[in-house]
């Protein structure tokens, strides 16, 4: 019964999570647009203190957007904060990591060889990694780096990439991923609590009491808001990687994950500037290529693996499946959460492996078993098994 309460909290919380998780985005993405779209406006505009605006057309209306350089001649009754979009995407998303990885520590935050073994202080590692990674941005975005953009996104490339390498090495492959989308998610939301919020009050209260708004503040903020913007995409890759195994459980994971993440911030560059109105499709075109050189080198080192995997007898296979399988596959299962074998697929005996050779074909092909690959199946085991699967198919 606890393990059935236990899943429909998931399915809530990752449900609520995704939700304001495309709210908060969906906003955030608008007003990047919006913002690099505006147009200069009429004089008359201009005259009423308009600095910018913009006409577009959607669900059958005309909507006309205007940006005041200071404050409206009339304020309004009332103004939307776009700030509970992201509380409660973060909130949701606390709420989902207690539910899966911190009540479930043993079988999907802790891993084999890891540094951390005990669930407990891996749960209490986790806080301290997430809660780290919001520290050195805090630190490096209130020093005078911020007024250095190269230099600055130099070193929170670097940073990010110590803490994904630092991830696998604390956490099990499937939760360090989300540890690192944890991490740039915290930030996110950070630079809205931290700074974005209170340079807008600031902002409101000034130009109500008449005076001129504190310019390097909204600089602030607004340099804020585009670190948010260029980690969308990475963040979005972060929350679907549980289902793509073959990328977090590559023995290169954390390269790989900066990988892709680069490549995705690259990509958001190249929509950025076409708000502005500078189109270059090269930097598309780059980023759709180096997807493509990932996908091939995965691709050959897979071929590579199964064209050298030697025939092996039904007993080595058996080992193998006894190592990496029938802790859950199993009548009397051995991993822990684990209390029948998942989908009725048992492989105590050869037998049963036959029996269920097309379906293992596919989990061991894709990476998707072991799940997480928390017991380590190494690429010339994965290649043995899945060679002895196919003639066993065929």
């Amino acid at each position: 019964m606890e393990a059935y309460i236990a899943d429909w909290f998931s399915l809530i919380v990752r449900w609520l999570h995704l939700i304001a998780g495309i709210a908060w985005i969906g906003a955030s993405l608008h007003f990047i647009w919006l913002d690099n779209s505006l147009q200069d406006p009429p004089q008359w505009k201009k005259d009423k203190g308009i600095k910018g605006d913009i006409w577009s057309i959607h669900g059958g209306g005309i909507y006309e957007f205007n940006k005041y350089r200071l404050a409206p001649p009339q304020w309004p009754a009332t103004l939307h904060w776009s700030k509970w979009e992201a509380y409660t995407t973060w909130i949701t998303g606390i709420f989902l990591m207690v539910a899966v990885y911190y009540i479930q520590a043993q079988s999907f935050l802790v891993g084999p060889d890891n540094w951390i073994a005990d669930p407990r202080t891996a749960v209490i590692a986790s806080i301290g990694f997430v809660g780290l990674g919001l520290g050195f941005y805090e630190l490096a975005v209130r020093s005078p780096l911020k007024h250095n953009a190269p230099l600055f996104a130099v070193i929170i490339v670097i940073y990010l990439t110590l803490l994904s390498w630092l991830s696998v090495q604390l956490f099990s492959d499937r939760a360090a991923y989300l540890h690192i989308g944890a991490v740039m998610g915290t930030i996110m939301a950070g630079n809205v609590f931290l700074g974005i919020i209170p340079a807008q009050k600031a902002f409101v209260k000034d130009v109500t009491a008449g005076n001129e708004p504190d310019a390097e503040l909204a600089a602030f903020a607004k340099l804020r808001s585009t670190h948010n913007n260029y980690f969308t995409l990475p963040v979005l890759f972060c929350m679907i990687s549980i289902h793509y195994p073959f990328l977090y459980g590559h023995q290169y994971n954390w390269i790989i994950l900066m990988y892709v993440m680069g490549v995705m911030a690259y990509a958001r560059h190249f929509f950025n500037l076409r708000h502005s109105g500078d189109v270059n499709p090269w930097i598309l075109i780059r980023a759709v290529i180096a997807f493509l050189l990932l996908a091939a080198y995965l691709g050959f080192e897979r071929l590579s693996a199964a064209s050298t995997a030697q025939s092996v007898s039904d007993g080595k296979v058996l080992v193998i499946i006894q190592k990496h399988c029938t802790v859950c596959h199993s009548v009397n299962p051995t991993f822990a959460g684990i209390i029948a074998p998942p989908g009725g697929v048992l492989m105590d005996s050869i037998d049963e492996v036959i029996a269920s050779s097309t379906r293992m074909q596919v989990a061991v092909l894709t990476n998707y078993m072991p799940l997480g690959n928390v017991t380590k199946m190494s690429t010339q085991e994965r290649a043995e098994l899945l060679g002895w699967l196919e003639g066993k198919g065929s």
